[in-house]
């Protein structure tokens, strides 16, 4: 180990850990021996996954389960883990045995992502529900907030799609109503329908796409308004 793991614990809660040997033992590979951090990481990956299934309830209320799922795993993967615990530093602070080390195993996502977790389990053991939750919070802040902007970035008619299949509603159907303009210089005017309550919403651009997007668009302010 060529780093302090009470100084790690510090930048991860704030204060010295109450039992440095837990934040040693989720630092240590099962390569260096019988005491390792195979248990913490077992339950730091249940209460990792538990805490971001939280955060996506709470921050994505329209998406299915399907949906939640989805993005769970891009978030809690051994490549998401690993790229975490590289920007913390975590590989120098790992205890393996020598043949480990001479082969890398520092830098190894499975390496690093286990210690990731085993290091939640600790925290947890040491500071708490609370505080733990609060580290998964901090530490995976970028990601979740990656994960939201991907959301974003979504079309209407993606967003208004994903809408009605999260509550099992019929899909939307799209009809071109008027065409008006010269051959170089068109506006489109588009239809949307929900075929399950009569409800259109109308939609006009230069093509046919941004006409659709834009009805898909007002339908999905309009659902949103009232429900």
């Amino acid at each position: 180990m060529t780093s302090d793991p009470k100084r790690l614990a510090m930048a991860l809660i704030g204060h010295p850990p109450d039992s440095l040997a837990l934040i040693e033992q989720a630092l240590t590979h099962r390569s260096a021996g019988p005491v390792n951090n195979e248990r913490l990481e077992f339950l730091g990956d249940a209460l990792l996954g538990f805490v971001i299934a939280e955060v996506l309830l709470q921050r994505f209320p329209e998406a299915s389960e399907g949906d939640l799922t989805r993005r769970r795993a891009t978030l809690v993967n051994r490549e998401a883990l690993a790229k975490i615990a590289r920007a913390l530093n975590l590989g120098d602070y790992l205890r393996l045995d020598s043949g480990a080390l001479r082969s890398g195993g520092h830098a190894r996502d499975s390496v690093l992502s286990d210690a990731l977790e085993a290091l939640i389990g600790a925290i947890y053991l040491d500071q708490g529900f609370a505080r733990a939750k609060q580290m998964i919070l901090e530490v995976f802040a970028e990601s979740l907030a990656d994960v939201a902007n991907q959301e974003a970035r979504k079309d209407p008619k993606t967003r208004l799609q994903e809408w009605l299949q999260a509550r099992r509603r019929t899909l939307p159907e799209y009809e071109v109503t008027a065409v008006t303009g010269e051959q170089h210089a068109q506006r489109f005017e588009v239809r949307c329908r929900l075929p399950d309550d009569g409800r259109e919403c109308l939609g006009d651009g230069s093509s046919r796409r941004r006409a659709e997007q834009q009805s898909a668009e007002t339908m999905l302010a309009l659902l949103t308004e009232t429900n």
